[in-house]
């Protein structure tokens, strides 16, 4: 039997979460289950990450605290409930998002006025409403951003959000309509629809 007749295939549900016998073999520190809960989880945690981190300067950090957001969920894994209401995907999503708003608060890079910023670099970054959304998030608490990005990029709800990041509903509505606003204030348009 070949290397690859022992890999398991990645075992997921209708919601695209890792079924939960793969989820408790990784607890137990089954390598091929842990393999695939990163190989399922790895995308949308480096997409939050990067999300979270880019706009602030702090693209460097990306790769490692990507792998300690694994290594925290692989230590934390035995506790976690697969047939509790949490979802793996927002768990993750959790460590993840305080993660990285520990590091924007750790690191506080120098902030340049967007304004400022497109003079310096030309019309043509006018163009690029991407690079203007980045530079008009880092304007936005690390609270206030996560809460949006877990809103718009990841598409979670509020509940899910309240969950991941340890607050009520309406708090979370609040620091999404906060994040808006200041784009809505730093771009001079709706960047996302309420």
């Amino acid at each position: 039997m070949g290397v690859a007749a022992h890999v398991q295939p990645l075992n997921t549900g209708r919601s695209g979460e890792l079924d939960a016998a793969t989820v408790r073999r990784a607890a137990e520190g089954d390598a091929d289950a842990c393999t695939a809960l990163v190989r399922r989880y790895e995308r949308p945690i480096f997409a939050l990450l990067g999300r979270m981190l880019r706009p602030r300067g702090l693209a460097g950090e990306l790769e490692d605290l990507a792998q300690e957001v694994f290594f925290r969920a692989f230590a934390a894994l035995p506790r976690f409930d697969t047939d509790g209401a949490a979802r793996l995907s927002t768990w993750l999503l959790c460590i993840a998002s305080r993660l990285a708003i520990n590091e924007i608060k750790r690191k506080r890079p120098a902030l340049v006025p967007l304004a400022h910023d497109i003079a310096v670099r030309g019309p043509d970054a006018c163009v690029d409403a991407r690079i203007a959304l980045f530079h008009a998030l880092r304007q936005v608490t690390p609270e206030q951003q996560a809460a949006l990005v877990l809103r718009e990029f990841h598409g979670l709800d509020d509940a899910a959000i309240g969950e991941a990041l340890g607050l009520k509903a309406g708090a979370v509505k609040a620091r999404v309509a906060r994040a808006r606003a200041r784009l809505r204030q730093e771009m001079g348009t709706e960047v996302f629809d309420d």
